[in-house]
């Protein structure tokens, strides 16, 4: 087990590297293309960063037979995720209030909310009453997808841009066969954390929804924690906000693939810490919108700095708490 925990961080750490590369190309993306920040963090770095979700959803079904580790780390990723930005916005205050959100983000964050609330519901009913006859899937599947494709169209009629001047010397061709070549690694990475999760699981005893949500839903989180860094360290706070928001959306689309994938096998299991980790989800969803919401106001008002920090740092702290709380109750 000694072996499997070190080859485990290992594999964490190779996926921090590929998603912080993955980072430093999208910042370029957006400084050379007419691209908007939102739409390149919300969209493709989102999609990117959730890669290792997806692989490792896949790969709890088709090679280690465990779909229980899907939601845990599904749910687990996304309350993790918005810690990203509750820790990011309250560190970086002056930052973040100086910062162009795009407004998109608010319409994306809802669309989460309503996958949140399906999700509640599908669990909440006997999954043989809401599968679909004859294709052999959850009829919230097929919801979640119609779901994601509305927050893409508002991602897609987002105006942001990024006033920051483009200073590499790379093309625009060289800055995309880079960036894949780093989503590769991402992928296989992706595939040894959830073979190493499942040794670990099984050898501990763990159940698999709280197995997923911490080896499997904080590490997969990685790559958005250190793509969001790096765009923070570069003031691309609408790109780390599109990253994190645009990553929890993409990740309830798992839940529609994992479902195609999974025949006959359920992928909505439910459990008192799937239950809490959708419930404290929606609490923090909506203390990220609130300090959006927050940050726009307050380029209108313009009110004293120290009214900023307070509201920023609180707001922060609260999704902390929130995931801290989460964390302690599913146990």
């Amino acid at each position: 087990m000694v072996v499997t925990f070190i080859l485990y961080f290992l594999s964490a750490a190779a996926l921090v590297y590929f998603s912080m590369k993955c980072a430093d190309y999208v910042d370029l993306l957006d400084k050379k293309t007419n691209m908007s920040g939102a739409f390149i963090g919300g969209v493709i770095l989102a999609a990117i960063t959730s890669l290792p979700e997806l692989v490792t959803s896949i790969t709890a079904i088709t090679v280690v037979d465990n779909p229980g580790l899907i939601i845990g780390n599904v749910l687990g990723s996304n309350v993790f995720n918005l810690c990203i930005f509750g820790a990011t916005t309250a560190l970086s205050v002056k930052a973040f209030a100086n910062a162009k959100i795009g407004k998109s983000h608010i319409a994306t964050i809802i669309c989460t909310i309503v996958a949140d609330i399906l999700m509640i519901a599908t669990l909440l009913i006997n999954p043989d009453y809401t599968r679909i006859p004859y294709v052999e899937i959850n009829g919230a599947s097929l919801v979640i997808l119609i779901i994601y494709f509305i927050s893409l169209k508002f991602l897609a009629n987002d105006d942001s841009e990024n006033d920051e001047e483009d200073n590499s010397n790379l093309t625009l061709k060289q800055i995309v066969i880079r960036f894949v070549i780093m989503a590769i690694g991402l992928v296989g990475m992706s595939f040894l954390v959830t073979h190493f999760t499942d040794k670990i699981a099984e050898e501990y005893q763990l159940g698999a929804s709280l197995a997923g949500a911490i080896f499997l839903g904080v590490v997969t989180s990685l790559p958005e924690l250190a793509s969001s860094v790096v765009l923070v360290r570069k003031r691309n706070f609408n790109a780390m906000v599109g990253n994190v928001v645009g990553s929890n959306m993409f990740n309830f689309t798992i839940f529609s693939i994992s479902d195609f994938i999974a025949g006959n096998k359920y992928v909505y299991i439910d459990s008192a810490a799937s239950r809490y980790m959708i419930y404290f989800g929606i609490i923090s969803t909506v203390f990220v919108a609130a300090s959006i919401l927050m940050q726009n106001r307050f380029k209108k008002t313009n009110p004293t700095k120290g009214a900023k920090l307070v509201t920023y740092v609180v707001l922060g702290a609260a999704v902390l708490v929130s995931y801290l709380a989460c964390m302690v109750l599913s146990r």
